[in-house]
């Protein structure tokens, strides 16, 4: 295999969400689906998917690409006069061998690129479009809060809006039941009132990051469970809680 294809696979910054964009591009123009749901771990992981089909357009409008895609007579590895001197310059940084296999890499696609930018630019409208939406998942503690408001600034930096906000592993808050509070209780009572102070602690510490996305802006709030989730049944109660019937 291409030596130069082996080490780009691996090192280019942002390889896989290239990939992930093509995939989007491919599951959105397939009938079979009504709804496209893009997961994306770490909040800076997400920045480099949207900035993806960008980074790839300028890519290929970069000189330096135009120029090793120079159609040429005589072979894939021997490109215009005109490019010669700066071609040497490279190879001496780089070596020789490295600029062939980087040359004959980028000359495989040929004809190609026309493709892979028709559509990043798809995927790029498709990110801005009115029928995709974003949503912010978070827990309520100050390190994923200040991540979550970071993560939705630079959303905005890019003219995108969330549109729901799910708080995950929330503590529930509990109404006192009527009458008085018997001693023989008292230990039940603290504990009570230990996890409503919890709750509201919770509460406040997300005020900042709802105030910053607005009232437009969904919220659900997800309560702790007592078991991880981890099979359908698990499932299926946050869905009852995500959407009560």
């Amino acid at each position: 295999a291409n030596g130069f294809y082996r080490n780009i696979a691996g090192a280019l910054s942002g390889t896989q969400e290239y990939m992930a964009a093509e995939r989007l591009h491919a599951l959105h123009r397939d009938d079979r689906f009504d709804v496209v749901v893009v997961d994306t771990p770490p909040t800076r992981h997400a920045l480099d998917f949207l900035d993806a089909p960008g980074t790839l357009a300028r890519f290929l409008d970069h000189p330096l690409f135009k120029l090793l895609m120079m159609p040429t007579r005589r072979s894939l590895k021997v490109l215009n006069v005109a490019a010669q001197p700066m071609l040497r310059t490279i190879g001496k940084v780089v070596g020789g061998s490295v600029l062939a296999d980087a040359i004959a890499f980028f000359q495989a696609f040929e004809g190609m690129e026309t493709g892979f930018r028709r559509r990043a630019d798809e995927v790029m409208t498709l990110l801005r479009a009115s029928p995709t939406r974003y949503v912010l998942v978070a827990s309520p503690k100050l390190d994923t809060v200040d991540e979550a408001r970071w993560f939705a600034d630079k959303l905005a930096g890019h003219g995108l809006r969330v549109a729901a906000l799910i708080v995950n592993r929330c503590t529930p808050s509990f109404a006192a039941p009527p009458g008085r509070r018997r001693k023989v209780d008292a230990a039940l009572w603290a504990n009570l009132d230990e996890l409503n102070a919890t709750a509201a602690a919770e509460r406040t510490q997300l005020e900042p990051l709802l105030a910053d996305l607005g009232p437009d802006a969904s919220v659900a709030w997800l309560p702790l469970l007592a078991a991880d989730v981890h099979d359908l049944d698990s499932l299926r109660e946050l869905q009852s809680l995500l959407f009560p019937a």
